[in-house]
């Protein structure tokens, strides 16, 4: 029996475990080049992760002028299709990762990915890089299916965490995320949340309303043991 404060700990997927913001940038500006649209700074996709790869070229377009909705979506599908076979160029974990996932796998504690990119792609990367053993779950922007509103159930929905706390069997579970939409499915579920300041953050990462924040994965075991 472990004395570790939680036996499950869920993890949101760009920005909180992997640096991806250059694949997702690339995606996007193959993108708005097809649709005639001026590229976006690589960097500026930080900016704009968060709710999922159609909420990223959203904004981007709409910072643009916008366009009818049948263009977007065949823009949209252009950028999944291009994402699908170079998503793990550039992406990489972030410092002190795969240690800390070992480390939290010796002390017993069971793992899931929840994350809004969707599941095969979230899966793909995760295998490439290395770190898919890991995890009992892998949950995706639409691995849960659609709500009554016709809209995938994703975060900052709570019903991917509390699938993943499920499917972790865990009684004591938290999460870890970079954003609003992490901690909004948090809360939601019932469950504490540790705020990633070194990520993508759509705030100031103190006024995410997380239980704690950490400024590198390092921190994160200290982190939990003090909750």
């Amino acid at each position: 029996m472990t004395d570790f404060p939680f036996d499950g700990v869920g993890f949101d997927l760009d920005g909180t475990l992997l640096d991806t913001f250059r694949d997702l940038g690339a995606a996007v500006n193959h993108a708005l080049k097809l649709g005639g649209l001026k590229p976006v700074p690589v960097d500026s996709s930080k900016d704009l992760i968060g709710g999922g790869a159609k909420i990223m070229l959203a904004k981007a377009v709409e910072e643009q002028g916008g366009m009818p909705e049948d263009d977007f979506r065949a823009l949209y599908k252009e950028m999944l299709r291009y994402y699908a076979e170079h998503n793990a160029v550039y992406t990489a974990p972030y410092p002190h990762a795969e240690r800390v996932l070992d480390e939290l796998t010796m002390r017993g504690v069971r793992m899931a990915v929840v994350t809004n990119k969707f599941e095969e792609f979230a899966t793909k990367i995760l295998t490439e890089i290395g770190l898919a053993h890991h995890f009992v779950a892998i949950i995706g922007g639409d691995s849960m299916g659609r709500g009554e509103d016709g809209r995938f159930l994703a975060k900052p929905a709570p019903d991917p965490v509390i699938e993943a706390q499920k499917r972790c069997e865990a009684a004591r579970f938290v999460f870890v995320g970079d954003s609003t939409y992490d901690v909004k499915a948090a809360r939601g579920a019932g469950v504490p949340v540790i705020g990633a300041a070194y990520g993508y953050c759509d705030r100031d990462p103190h006024e995410l309303g997380a239980n704690a924040v950490i400024d590198s994965l390092d921190a994160l075991i200290p982190a939990l043991e003090s909750l």
